[in-house]
């Protein structure tokens, strides 16, 4: 039987499902160390520096600042791929298709952000108000596959749009609010090497290393202009080629004609090695395969595995450290991430679909009724890594930060909990 081979979603789903699983296993590892007799050697651990460079031009850095702004750019490098795909030919391509997960998005961060907001009004608390804005696209993905392993298409496609239009809210709550005070010299050298990356795509170079070069130089003038550093990763993705040199007619044209001529030079013994006719068709459909493959998608797929297995889960193990017990202090803060993650992002989702909904300029997918659009709006309130990443911003090493870890990871699981509650009854109640 002929095997149906997974399509582009298909694959990122099960890698970010996957992803979900090793990332809720470093998590638990942190919480579990964090509390243990070696909590000390773990805090110490991330405090070790490492220093990359040559005398005056190093960069000297502790190895938990090398994970949060070193390799959450390539985190945020494949956040940024995604996006620009998406917007390019995929669910936000059309105003269309674009408008449910658009509006849940903007719901889903302006009305988290306020229920913090009514809870912490003013002073240095007041900064955390991004933290429950953010949705964990690998956790949400990965609980949904848990869930409600059966669910419509669309349902899984709108939370995966929904996620991917909620980082692009982050970056920019993270580009405009959560940089330091900026060295305008080497944000201006940033700039021009932006220019140099747009000027390569322009002139149509679809090699990728010149770009990640660049990309390199573009980080280190981020990092040091005091805007966050991982905002070059998203800079760096937006100047990535789309463009084929081949298209898929003249692919499927070349490959059909390279497969008959390596079916015509087979020597008998089946042995590629043996016959110089198969292996200039290899090569031949090879280099036909890059041709056809937008350097965009060369880089997300390559960037996929690394981000998923590497990256998120040094980044949960590094910050998902959180000591249990002892006195609880700014408890505001707590209250305020916990209900902006089970009430507001919700609450926020389901309303601004309703409203896109009722308005004409969007429709429910397939499958998918009101019920169980509340259901994947919980789900959407599992924050997890991002809402770490903006508590790590927000609050550094100061206080709050301890109260906005434990509340994350508390709303996180209740979040994961209402939306299996809500999704279980609907599908009990839809099976009878």
């Amino acid at each position: 039987m002929r095997r149906i081979q997974p399509t582009i979603f298909q694959r990122f789903f099960r890698t970010e499902t996957a992803g979900g699983s090793v990332l809720l296993l470093f998590g638990i590892a942190a919480l579990v160390l964090a509390n243990s007799p070696l909590a000390e050697a773990y805090e110490r651990l991330w405090q070790i520096r490492l220093t990359f460079g040559i005398g005056e031009h190093s960069l000297s850095l502790t190895l938990h600042q090398w994970i949060n702004d070193g390799m959450m750019a390539a985190f945020f490098l494949l956040v940024g791929l995604e996006i620009k795909r998406e917007l390019i030919v995929g669910e936000l391509a059309s105003v269309r298709k674009a408008a449910l997960p658009i509006a849940g998005a903007i719901g889903g961060m302006v009305v988290p952000a306020t229920v913090y907001w009514m809870c912490n009004m003013t002073g240095q608390n007041a900064r955390g108000w991004g933290i429950p804005m953010a949705t964990d696209i690998a956790f949400a993905l990965g609980a949904l596959a848990l869930i409600a392993p059966h669910a419509p298409a669309g349902a899984r496609v709108f939370l995966a749009a929904l996620a991917i239009v909620d980082d692009m809210g982050a970056v920019l709550v993270i580009a405009i609010f959560y940089s330091h005070a900026l060295a305008w010299d080497a944000l201006i050298v940033a700039a021009l090497i932006v220019g140099v990356l747009v000027g390569l795509n322009a002139m149509g170079v679809r090699r990728l290393w010149p770009y990640l070069l660049a990309g390199i130089a573009l980080w280190y003038f981020v990092h040091e202009s005091g805007v966050h550093a991982t905002v070059a990763g998203v800079a760096l993705a937006f100047t990535i080629p789309t463009h084929t040199r081949i298209n898929a007619v003249e692919f499927s044209r070349k490959a059909r004609d390279f497969l008959a001529r390596f079916d015509r030079t087979e020597s008998g013994d089946s042995l590629v090695l043996t016959s110089k006719g198969q292996q200039e068709a290899v090569f031949a459909i090879e280099h036909a395969s890059k041709a056809v493959t937008a350097p965009i998608l060369r880089l997300e797929y390559a960037l996929h595995n690394f981000s998923a297995f590497v990256v998120m889960p040094l980044f949960a193990f590094a910050n998902a450290g959180v000591r249990i017990g002892g006195p609880f202090r700014h408890a505001e803060v707590a209250i305020g991430v916990l209900l902006g993650l089970i009430i507001g992002k919700p609450l926020g989702i389901t309303a601004a679909a309703l409203g896109a909904v009722k308005s004409g300029i969007a429709q429910l997918p397939s499958g998918v009724g009101w019920s169980s659009l509340l259901g994947y709006a919980c789900l959407a309130g599992i924050g997890f890594t991002m809402s770490l990443f903006i508590a790590m911003l927000a609050f550094d090493e100061t206080g709050p930060v301890h109260a906005a870890k434990s509340a994350i990871l508390a709303g996180s699981l209740l979040a994961g909990i209402a939306g299996t509650v809500i999704l279980r009854i609907v599908s009990r109640f839809r099976d009878e």
